[in-house]
């Protein structure tokens, strides 16, 4: 895949969001390195990142940020929180607001990564739909979500644009 294929199929005006799931980010006992990594790949993939922000690794919260900006963008890209750890409940939040779940996003991303570490599939993220919002979950590891947004990313401007009813096919 190359981005210049992405970003001729990224529709201009398609607005993103992401969110940093991360208890030691949010309590500014570390700097957040994933979720400016994946927001300045979305730019160059030709999404307009309107909001960034950080959550704790707490279910509510991070339902929270998925409805309220699931009103205000149409890609939400959370980053971190996706592993078998106790506190990694960002798929489970996702899930709990989503209306579909769309497993062979998440599929890709994990048949890639494999390509790179042997511990790829440990990552539960889950990619969903709520309303005309996609919701894609990523590794917490700066290599990770990049490594897992680029595998996937040439598929959302279609499911974006079959969200919103263009079902039409050339």
């Amino acid at each position: 895949m190359s981005s210049s294929t992405v970003e001729m199929n990224a529709p201009t005006g398609f607005t993103a969001a992401v969110i940093t799931v991360s208890d030691s980010c949010a309590r500014g006992e570390r700097v957040d390195a994933s979720g400016p990594a994946v927001a300045e790949a979305l730019q160059k993939f030709g999404f307009r990142v309107v909001a960034k922000q950080i959550v704790q690794d707490d279910s509510m919260q991070i339902q929270n940020a998925l409805v309220h900006l699931a009103l205000e963008v149409r890609f939400i890209v959370t980053t971190g929180g996706t592993g078998i750890a106790e506190r990694d409940v960002t798929p489970e939040a996702t899930e709990s607001i989503c209306e579909r779940v769309i497993d062979g996003v998440a599929e890709r991303m994990r048949s890639e990564g494999l390509k790179k570490t042997p511990f790829a599939p440990l990552s539960r993220g889950v990619c969903g739909v709520r309303g005309k919002t996609l919701i894609l979950n990523l590794p917490g590891s700066l290599s990770g979500a990049v490594e897992s947004l680029q595998a996937v990313v040439e598929l959302v401007p279609h499911a974006l644009n079959l969200l919103e009813g263009k079902t039409e096919h050339s």
